[in-house]
């Protein structure tokens, strides 16, 4: 894998190969064992884990220096994240918790929050979507009403991922109806509600979704009872926090790219190492054309996501906004990773249907790509709309 493995260096700073480099190393080292263990059997991304990663500065790649982070940007997180994905990409998701904070924080909170985010002390979940608000976000029903002491919080919540080992929640609800049919993202406010780890809140009540992937840690379906709230809970504008999500979208759909090609990269470098050992017809399977032009395929369509996601980063980090290319790069590196890691389960044959092997983790996890951060069908909405008109 020499040859791929300069390619996609190409174009890279010094201290960004580096950081890949880092990257590389601890998740050889450190979780992909932990992933072949736990993964298996549904077991949790382990403490310890969570700690090294904190060491090294992972959950601050994207925070600023003056709250103790990196300070650096979408193409660093980018390429930390294939890594870890390519090792087990809920440790890859994880990592999101401490740098994807939304909306805006006053000075003093950020001050007192971030270094604890950096230090992995205090990582979030996030409650967006529901039943009725999955692709169509601005169809929030999750009500906030104002009380005298605060807000009080009504409803349901679907696709929480981490909502039990987080130390806080961030919740979007609506704090106002919608008055224009054409505006039905107006009214939606975002709250901070902390809270401890390996709990949920009072007066919220959670059910784990049975998920088929993405194991590690749980998906939650949330009940909020009349949970309430201080004022100060209320982040950013009230009314406005449909933006925050929107100006977030840029960079976790080239996180979700990164991801998957950490999963193809997966497939590709077990595939690779599995062809080599499995002998057939008194051969090994690497020399039969049809696997050897699988894994050319494979190789070749990872490289060309990651260069396009190596593009949409460099977009991201001028600071402009870049919705269609980042919904190019979401759709193609997702269905490619579905693609490649089934041809990674296809070269291992029998062996890659069992859970012996980690390519089978691999494809599990590349299908849920293709959903999470916008569907698919979504992304091609989008890029459609960009070049046709709505």
């Amino acid at each position: 894998m020499l040859l791929q493995d300069n390619f996609a260096a190409s174009g890279l700073t010094d201290e960004q190969r580096d950081l890949q480099s880092v990257a590389r190393d601890f998740t050889m080292r450190e979780v992909l064992p932990v992933a072949n263990e736990l993964d298996p059997v549904e077991g949790e991304i382990p403490m310890s884990l969570r700690d090294k990663m904190a060491e090294i500065g992972f959950f601050g790649i994207t925070v600023p220096e003056e709250y103790g982070g990196l300070g650096l940007g979408a193409m660093e997180y980018c390429i930390v994240a294939e890594e870890l994905a390519r090792g087990w990409m809920s440790v890859a998701s994880i990592m999101a918790r401490g740098n994807r904070m939304f909306g805006s924080f006053p000075e003093d909170k950020a001050r007192e929050l971030y270094p604890k985010v950096v230090a992995g002390e205090l990582l979030g979940a996030t409650a967006i979507s529901e039943a009725e608000a999955g692709s169509d976000v601005a169809n929030i029903a999750c009500r906030a009403d104002s009380v005298p002491d605060g807000w009080r919080i009504t409803g349901t919540k679907m696709w929480c991922t981490f909502a039990d080992g987080a130390d806080y929640l961030t919740v979007f609800a609506r704090t106002a109806p919608p008055t224009d049919p054409q505006r039905r993202h107006e009214g939606v406010s975002m709250f901070f509600i902390p809270k401890q780890r390996g709990t949920l809140p009072d007066r919220v009540t959670g059910t784990k979704v049975r998920k088929i992937g993405y194991r590690g840690w749980s998906t939650w379906e949330l009940a909020f009872d009349g949970l309430e709230l201080p004022h100060d809970a209320l982040i950013g504008e009230e009314g406005r926090a449909f933006r925050y999500i929107m100006q977030g979208l840029d960079l976790a759909r080239a996180h979700t790219a990164a991801r998957s090609i950490g999963l193809a990269r997966g497939a590709l470098e077990d595939s690779s190492d599995y062809a080599k050992t499995r002998i057939v017809f008194g051969q090994s399977i690497e020399s039969f054309q049809a696997i050897r032009f699988k894994l050319a395929t494979m190789a070749s369509e990872i490289e060309a996501s990651r260069q396009l996601m190596y593009a949409v980063c460099r977009h991201i980090d001028t600071g402009q906004r870049g919705s269609t290319q980042a919904s190019m790069v979401k759709y193609l590196a997702s269905e490619m990773a579905e693609r490649v890691t089934s041809e990674g389960i296809q070269i291992h044959a029998g062996a890659g249907y069992t859970t012996d092997f980690a390519v089978e983790r691999y494809w599990r996890d590349a299908r849920l790509t293709k959903i999470f951060e916008g569907t698919s069908e979504i992304q091609q909405r989008i890029i459609s709309d960009a070049l046709l008109g709505r």
